[in-house]
């Protein structure tokens, strides 16, 4: 089933993730292995952009990220901060690989706390299939078969 990025919402629409959820380090250790009957992964689909992807917190390795530097703002989910991942053996592996939103705005409750990872620093699957990172990593969005484009987030493309 494909979908295009232009069909998603404006404001963006949260949404239980359909399929598997998987991410690994860049070192190959898997971080976050969630079934979509879970229930602890989500996605976001908001108009010209990839799906982001959200893993609730107990989804992760327990001692993977640790807080990070800086924080952003969404118009729509309010506050992020960014977490930096860590390796096994507790050194930072990449800054910033991920947000959280501790607090979010009313309608996207169900994240709080659930980390978006960028695909552009870790291995990130829906059910076996490898997603691309959307280019420019403003977004974090997750580009898989299913979704189809153009992508807003490369250069020129931020006015559209």
């Amino acid at each position: 089933m494909s979908e295009s990025c232009w069909d998603y919402p404006r404001p963006p629409r949260l949404e239980p993730a359909r399929r598997r959820v998987r991410i690994l380090d860049p070192e190959g250790r898997l971080l976050a292995d969630v079934d979509p009957a879970e229930g602890r992964a989500w996605r976001v689909l908001e108009t010209s952009h990839p799906p982001t992807y959200y893993v609730a917190p107990d989804a992760l390795v327990p001692g993977a990220v640790r807080p990070g530097q800086g924080s952003s703002w969404c118009e729509w989910k309010g506050q992020a901060s960014y977490v930096d991942l860590l390796g096994a053996d507790g050194r930072v592996l990449r800054p910033r690989a991920a947000w959280t939103y501790p607090r979010p705005t009313p309608g996207y409750e169900a994240l709080t706390g659930a980390l978006a990872f960028y695909p552009s620093g870790v291995r990130c699957l829906l059910d076996d299939e490898e997603v691309q990172a959307q280019e420019g990593d403003f977004y974090g969005g997750w580009i898989s078969s299913e979704v189809t484009g153009p992508f807003k987030g490369a250069p020129g493309t931020l006015g559209w």
